[in-house]
């Protein structure tokens, strides 16, 4: 990957489909995790990335962003928010992998808003990550209850933050997190733009049809953060069964399902063991019936938070 933009999206293609069109078919064609769908601005993105929520800055994230390198992964997903920029940048260099084959995506603090402010962190995120430029910056919740009042003027000022330095080549690809369509239709009031990626929390029985539609329609990658829910995944019985029936774990059948989903899983470990099985999902397909059937356990690992509700 090279440190450049390619043809950009603006508001005025929004509604052009992304190539990479985001079909449940396109997860069949990923052979490995170095393959990827390509944005609506032509960069490519490894389609699963390692997420690294809740891995505690030090020792543990450098350990288990260097143990996912070493098992194939090209995609890590960090945050602000997260606290482990620091060390992603340190196990990037550790890697000794040249910079431009790792894609690295990272997202704007719910206590950042206005265009002053995100330029401010942006060049943070880049100090801390130690590195020339960021792969996707997405802003990371629409709603943060420090801008409840005026959401819409703060998300169109960072906007227009984020914006220009993708035109200065700061940023390839510019997306959102957690957006639902009337979140989405607000910053195009404003947006020269159109966003690339809303990553949202997608997993079984949490499909989010209306947003992913919408988003689908206008050209825009769903990543899949949380792809195996949560923890209470394993204890599910028709998740079991098809573990067995497959000869693969559950957590392999959960990104297994995403990609068929033709979404971008977001799967995450601190465990080595775990770090390299998540990789393995490629040698093994599930039926459309039960792909359906995922899709159908409403309400297993619960649902995803109201952005316009939450507490922080």
């Amino acid at each position: 990957m090279e440190n450049k933009r390619d043809d950009r999206s603006s508001a005025g293609n929004g509604e052009r489909k992304a190539e990479c069109k985001c079909k449940e078919e396109m997860g069949l064609i990923m052979k490995s995790l170095t393959d990827g769908y390509k944005l609506s601005n032509g960069v490519e993105i490894p389609c699963i990335g390692f997420g690294t929520w809740q891995t505690p800055n030090g020792d543990v994230a450098v350990s288990s962003v260097f143990g996912a390198l070493e098992a194939g992964y090209r995609h890590i997903d960090t945050a602000q928010m997260y606290g482990n920029e620091e060390s992603v940048g340190i196990a990037v260099k550790k890697s000794g992998i040249d910079r431009s084959e790792i894609f690295i995506t990272t997202k704007l603090s719910n206590s950042v808003r206005g265009y002053r402010q995100t330029l401010d962190a942006v060049e943070q995120s880049l100090k801390k990550l130690d590195t020339a430029y960021i792969d996707l910056f997405l802003i990371h919740w629409p709603n943060p209850v420090k801008f409840r009042d005026r959401w819409q003027e703060a998300n169109a000022e960072t906007w227009r933050a984020l914006e220009e330095l993708y035109d200065a080549g700061r940023i390839r690809s510019i997306g959102i997190s957690n957006f639902r369509p009337h979140h989405i239709e607000e910053l195009m009031k404003t947006a020269k733009i159109a966003p690339m990626v809303n990553q949202i929390r997608l997993c079984p029985g949490d499909t989010q049809d209306e947003v992913v539609d919408y988003c689908r329609a206008r050209g825009m990658l769903l990543e899949a953060y949380s792809p195996l829910g949560v923890g209470k995944i394993f204890e599910v019985p028709e998740m079991r069964k098809l573990a067995e029936k497959y000869g693969k774990s559950v957590a392999q059948i959960c990104i297994r399902w995403s990609l068929q989903r033709g979404y971008l899983p977001l799967p995450k470990s601190v465990t080595p063991s775990r770090i390299r099985e998540n990789t393995e999902v490629f040698d093994f397909e599930l039926s459309p019936e039960d792909v359906r059937l995922i899709a159908d356990m409403k309400g297993v690992v619960g649902y995803a938070a109201d952005p316009d509700t939450t507490n922080f």
